[in-house]
């Protein structure tokens, strides 16, 4: 362990606005599920600071709820609540097939989609389902309340819109039409327990066999997770079979990936234009 447990405070706040008071301050880290805390503890990434711990604030642990057509999530939803809720089964199952493949089962029981925006990695396996579903994020802080559209809410590698002082407390997913078909692929070393080569998630809308409503989100294959916005306005318009060709022309100008230790540029270009076509397919 290259950082020193002596340099990290743990507060327990009993209600959101003490919470709220508490981040307010300087040097102060909000605390979820920490899947990721021990990683960055142990190869000494993480600066010294006060953790405030979201478990005892019981506006955050509210159990996720269907409001009509949308489904809220709080702060402290993890992704084995969403795997066993019967409505996101059938009307959001990218939220299902998502949650089943992030780490082990500890992982799912613990982790939150909350905290893996939070984190903004471009390689967040949760993000690109929320992004398919034009999911929207509410932020809170002793300032106000806001909402911000998920799609908007990244805005380079590890950093967004959220504010030192602000923290993720709702995250609305509303579902898309009756009779929408649904895409998810993870690609990664193994099929459980990796971190994403690339990852896409997306949906699309027919009518009368030509496509009305489009989303396509990827990831680890930009600085942020994205959604593709010149591959889903190539498909509009048109039947699947004769969008592919026209969305993987668009493909070039969405997505930039790049050589890494998990990766080259070239494969995860060429997954992606395989995805693509699986989409439509």
């Amino acid at each position: 362990m290259r950082s020193w447990l002596a340099e990290f405070d743990v507060v327990c706040p009993r209600a959101l606005p003490e919470a709220l008071d508490l981040l307010a301050g300087e040097g102060s880290t909000p605390l979820a599920g920490a899947t990721d805390l021990f990683v960055l503890m142990n190869a000494g990434h993480l600066k010294p600071t006060r953790f405030v711990s979201l478990h005892g604030v019981p506006e955050l642990s509210e159990a996720a709820r269907w409001d009509g057509d949308r489904y809220v999530m709080s702060a402290l939803t993890s992704y084995t609540e969403a795997r066993h809720d019967a409505r996101v089964l059938s009307d959001l199952p990218l939220l299902a097939l998502a949650a089943r493949e992030v780490g082990a089962l500890q992982i799912q029981n613990r982790g939150t989609w909350a905290g893996n925006i939070a984190n903004a990695s471009p390689a967040a396996d949760g993000v690109p389902a929320l992004l398919a579903y034009d999911a929207t994020v509410q932020l809170s802080s002793t300032r106000g309340v806001r909402e911000v559209a998920l799609r908007d809410y990244f805005t380079g590698y590890k950093t967004s819109l959220k504010a030192p002082d602000e923290l993720i407390t709702r995250i609305f997913v509303p579902a898309p039409p009756r009779g929408a078909r649904h895409y998810w692929r993870k690609v990664g070393t193994r099929k459980l327990q990796a971190i994403s080569k690339v990852v896409a998630a997306g949906v699309l809308v027919l009518e009368g066999g030509v496509v009305t409503q489009a989303s396509l989100s990827l990831g680890s294959v930009a600085p942020i997770p994205l959604r593709a916005r010149h591959v889903e306005e190539a498909v509009i318009g048109r039947t699947p079979v004769n969008a592919v060709e026209p969305a993987l022309a668009a493909l070039d100008s969405d997505i930039k990936p790049i050589d890494d230790i998990r990766s080259t540029s070239d494969y995860r270009m060429r997954v992606a234009r395989n995805l693509v076509r699986a989409w439509l397919s």
